[in-house]
């Protein structure tokens, strides 16, 4: 499986960079990384229409100038893309994410030490960021875990460095599996991992629930979640923003879900639900 690598420079830079990533984020764009200029954005090559990239322009010229190149990536070249682009992240100055060419902080309590192939998730994005944020404020001890959308498995490998008595981590592309295999390894955490998407949910009950997709998904599979989370269980969301949060609301109380909290950065949003 290829990816398509966008690099937009903006002229200025700020505030349009979000604008952007927000709108090629609409268009189905999978991750962002911020650059001086400007961004790049990944997709994969057979999600990837010229279209997307057109109808992203279109709506906000004015004002800002635009220069993009499109390259595809070969799966056997991404290593070398992302040691090019990848700094390491620090959320709240409690957990670390970092690459093999990075050095280790032991100062701080949780370190999660990454290495992506295809698969992305990395904590640079705001939904992880805002998922790792939600996570640090949890009690995860002793608590049965559902990654849905693991990526690389940063957030199932950070509910078992929180304790965790069982992370199961699911998602449809099979580079994040072999991905969160390799990185939990790498953290020395025993994860349990499947390929495939809501499907998979059967009879299994969840203490907790991570879902970090985009609105989409979680609107149709929000369902099959509410049924594997225990009474009183949380769903924490994110991939979507703040103003899709009513969508949410809506299509998750019948189903006995209740707002308890959300958190913003970059207009995307992260809400926990639970369940009555």
């Amino acid at each position: 499986m290829n990816y398509i690598e966008l690099t937009v420079k903006l002229q200025p830079a700020k505030p349009f960079t979000e604008i952007f990533i927000s709108a090629l984020g609409e268009e189905g764009f999978e991750s962002f990384v911020e650059t001086d200029e400007g961004f790049q954005a990944y997709i994969q090559e057979s999600d990837y229409t010229e279209d997307m990239e057109k109808s992203s322009w279109a709506w906000q010229l004015e004002g800002v100038a635009i220069q993009s190149h499109r390259k595809l990536i070969p799966r056997e070249n991404w290593n070398k893309n992302w040691e090019d682009s990848f700094e390491p992240i620090l959320v709240d100055d409690q957990v670390y994410i970092f690459a093999p060419f990075h050095q280790p902080k032991p100062e701080i309590p949780h370190q999660i030490l990454i290495e992506p192939k295809m698969s992305f998730g990395t904590g640079h994005h705001a939904t992880t960021n805002l998922m790792v944020q939600f996570i640090l404020e949890t009690h995860c001890s002793g608590k049965t875990i559902l990654d849905m959308g693991c990526g690389t498995g940063i957030l199932a490998i950070l509910a078992m460095q929180r304790g965790a008595l069982k992370s199961v981590a699911i998602d449809i592309d099979d580079w994040s599996i072999e991905n969160t295999i390799e990185n939990a390894q790498r953290n020395k955490v025993p994860l349990e991992t499947r390929l495939g998407g809501a499907e998979l949910l059967h009879d299994e009950l969840f203490d907790i629930i991570f879902a970090n997709i985009n609105l989409n998904v979680l609107l149709a599979d929000v369902e099959a979640y509410s049924n594997v989370l225990k009474p009183q269980g949380i769903i924490i969301f994110s991939g979507f923003y703040e103003e899709d949060l009513s969508v949410l609301q809506n299509t998750a109380k019948p189903l006995g879900l209740s707002l308890k909290s959300t958190k913003t950065k970059d207009k995307w949003m992260s809400a926990i639900f639970v369940k009555k």
